[in-house]
């Protein structure tokens, strides 16, 4: 990959975890990552709050979760990133988020589903029961196995995942996704909790609101939006090294 075109995706990648922060899909932990295209490797920051990622401080991994440049600590969980690039070639760009309303829904034995046309861009949306981090291969595997062919995954008690074909709509979709999550929960809410009575939108519905959303000038207007928030919640010079912590 050229070096200029190399610099403008750690740019990319450092602006997508300011941004997850930003939307609330994340505080001290959580991590966005991008693969170097036609690669088996992949740019991710080191093990702090995403809000302080500096595209200079970033690490490039291997998919067999080795650092092969940069400096620092990865982060414990960046198994997620390297066995998804390695079970899905398709597969440019990944966000592991700590949504709450994710979170919550999880909690409550269900998952996201679509109520609003943002909701219906991550499709089918499985969930990974067990509960705990995925710091090895072999958790990182798992979680791969269960997302398949999928975008998002829901992390029972932990977040969620999304998978991408670039870094921009990977962290894109994973705002819609919690906000399809609160919607939901707020329509929960509303009802009483009589999940009978909540309206979710059928195959063809998802089918064409999906079609309609994920194409390129709404996805390049929703990262407009988000990545201005980050100048206006983002600390001046991003400084707080010290303030790093296990993600």
């Amino acid at each position: 990959m050229a070096s200029e075109s190399l610099r403008s995706l750690r740019e990319e990648v450092a602006t997508a975890n300011r941004i997850a922060h930003a939307a609330g899909l994340v505080t001290a932990f959580g991590h966005v990552s991008a693969r170097i295209p036609g690669t088996e490797t992949f740019v991710i920051p080191t093990r702090a709050s995403p809000m302080l990622a500096d595209a200079a401080r970033l690490l490039v991994m291997s998919c067999e979760g080795e650092v092969l440049d940069g400096e620092g600590q990865p982060n414990s969980e960046s198994w997620i990133h390297a066995r998804l690039y390695a079970a899905r070639p398709d597969v440019g760009g990944v966000a592991h988020v700590h949504s709450p309303a994710c979170v919550a829904l999880g909690q409550l034995g269900l998952t996201v589903r679509p109520m609003h046309n943002s909701g219906a861009v991550a499709g089918d949306v499985p969930v990974f029961e067990r509960v705990g981090l995925i710091r090895t291969r072999a958790l990182g595997d798992a979680a791969a196995r269960v997302l398949g062919c999928g975008r998002a995954l829901l992390l029972r008690g932990h977040g969620a995942n999304v998978a991408e074909s670039d870094v921009r709509r990977a962290v894109v979709v994973a705002c819609f996704l919690e906000e399809a999550a609160r919607l939901q929960l707020d329509a929960l809410a509303a009802a009483g909790g009589d999940a009978r009575r909540l309206r979710y939108f059928d195959t063809e519905e998802a089918a064409r609101a999906r079609e309609e959303i994920e194409s390129t000038e709404p996805i390049t207007r929703a990262w407009a939006y988000y990545a201005a928030l980050t100048s206006v919640l983002s600390p001046p010079g991003r400084e707080g090294d010290q303030h790093r912590k296990e993600g």
